[in-house]
């Protein structure tokens, strides 16, 4: 059989590749049958001018996905194939979200989700992925330790006592691929259908994880402080069992919780047997005002404080690595219920993080993107000066998003409708809040910032005056 081959000379795909793709294709398409004879390594190569590893290298891929086969003595014959699966190409391109491609007919959208990516370690990344994959280590394809592979939980252990005053042993850590997986495992630590109280405004995908996992879902109000202590007394009929809470920089009001009220929050757990407090440490490494307060976890000395935290925010959304640390008393529960789960974070990637943890990148990473969070902080903070007239601002000190509340009084849907109109996309405050029906109407917007070129914030604050300022 003489097989003719149109190779593109000009293209960068390899000649062994073309060469297999050319008779995967006749094979397919039916030009080639089952049982004819293919000519020889040696043959094919010196009619189509190319070196014989080239053409081994094309029918050793044909062998291995059973298209051909090996007779020994006689040479590769087509393969009797009584079905063959068909996998259609897909559209060159790439990966695009809602979310990315950014909402339609806006000119600046400040959206309180998101990072800024430009300023991503990409090499860094793709150095360490690139090392970790070249030391052919096969093990890293294998099932890890459930809770996570135990050097990553030092690190993480080694991070969170010195960066956030959190005292706890790898022991007492479980990694997981985000946020909402975790609380979903802690919903089977815990026990179903319990009650937990939660601040309100709050983050509602966490809101939404309780409720999807048989839990009763309890607002308490706010105060200045954070989490209303009458308010959580107050739930009786049925009493919580947990407390949620972002004490660091409260999502979305941004207040930063006193050691006063985590104190009495504390109080509160101790009460009775079986109370815990779920401390999210949401944005607590971006603060512009002050030393960051340690966790409220660092205060806990009975055993109450339930911790967890994500890597999504300080280095990108996409990483999906996050972090439980469980008080000692729920450690057994924890391996009882759920320790038969599989970790969700393959063990390439953990190690990747590892790596990225202990030679100082992580460190180095966070202290450029404090650098450049702060720079376009600023530049909102000025820009906002204007609005200073009309407008109660609130959460500037900590985070990535600010608060603007109208002091005359305007409905957040005509800040949202006037901004719109203005194209800017700006985010109403009545979104957070568990049962946005039964609260009064609100006159406050969200605006974040960290995926916002400078230029694009003042962009931005010169339209919202024009639409809001009179």
């Amino acid at each position: 059989m003489e097989l003719i081959i149109p190779f593109d000379s000009q293209g960068n795909t390899p000649m062994y590749e073309q060469i297999y793709q050319h008779i995967k294709r006749e094979i397919r398409q039916g030009n080639l049958r089952s049982g004819s004879r293919l000519p020889s390594t040696r043959v094919l190569a010196e009619h189509l001018k190319v070196s014989r590893s080239t053409t081994q290298m094309a029918y050793e891929q044909l062998l291995s996905e059973g298209y051909i086969e090996a007779v020994p003595c006689r040479g590769y014959f087509i393969a009797a194939i009584e079905e063959l699966v068909q996998v259609s190409e897909p559209p060159a391109g790439r990966f695009v979200t809602e979310e990315e491609a950014g909402p339609e007919g806006y000119t600046v959208d400040f959206s309180p989700r998101g990072i800024d990516l430009d300023s991503f370690p990409y090499n860094t990344w793709r150095k360490i992925s690139k090392n970790i994959l070249v030391d052919d280590n096969k093990a890293l394809f294998l099932n890890g330790d459930p809770q996570g592979e135990y050097p990553l939980r030092e690190a993480i252990r080694s991070y969170l006592h010195s960066a956030r005053g959190v005292h706890c042993s790898p022991d007492q850590i479980i990694v997981g691929a985000g946020n909402e997986y975790l609380l979903m495992l802690l919903s089977l630590i815990l026990g179903s259908r319990q009650v937990i109280a939660m601040e309100n405004p709050t983050y509602k995908q966490a809101c939404q994880v309780f409720i999807s996992q048989g839990y009763l879902v309890v607002p308490v109000s706010m105060d200045k402080h954070g989490m209303s202590i009458d308010g959580l007394a107050a739930c009786q009929n049925p009493e919580p069992r947990a407390a949620y809470i972002m004490p660091a920089h409260q999502h979305p009001l941004g207040i930063v919780m006193p050691v006063k009220r985590r104190q009495e929050l504390l109080s509160w757990a101790y009460e009775k047997e079986d109370r815990y407090l779920i401390e999210d440490d949401y944005d607590s490494e971006f603060r512009y005002k002050g030393k960051p307060i340690p966790a409220l976890q660092g205060m806990d000395r009975g055993g109450r404080v339930i911790y967890i935290g994500t890597f999504s925010q300080s280095i990108a959304p996409a990483i999906r690595i996050s972090f439980l640390v469980l008080p000692p008393g729920l450690i057994q529960e924890y391996k009882k219920k759920a320790g038969f789960y599989a970790s969700t974070v393959s063990r390439i990637d953990q190690n990747i993080l590892y790596q990225f943890l202990t030679e100082g990148h992580y460190e180095r990473h966070l202290n450029r993107m404090r650098s450049i969070y702060k720079g376009k902080h600023d530049c909102l903070m000025g820009a906002l000066k204007a609005f200073d007239g009309d407008f109660h601002m609130a959460g500037e000190h900590a985070g990535l998003h600010v608060l603007l509340t109208h002091k005359g009084g305007w409905s957040e849907q005509e800040l949202v409708e006037r901004a719109a109109k203005a194209q800017v996309k700006v985010y109403g405050l009545s979104r957070y809040f568990i049962h946005p029906e039964l609260n009064p109407p609100s006159s406050t917007v969200v605006l974040g910032y960290a995926k916002l070129k400078e230029e694009e914030i003042l962009l931005g604050c010169r339209l919202l005056q024009e639409a809001w300022v009179s």
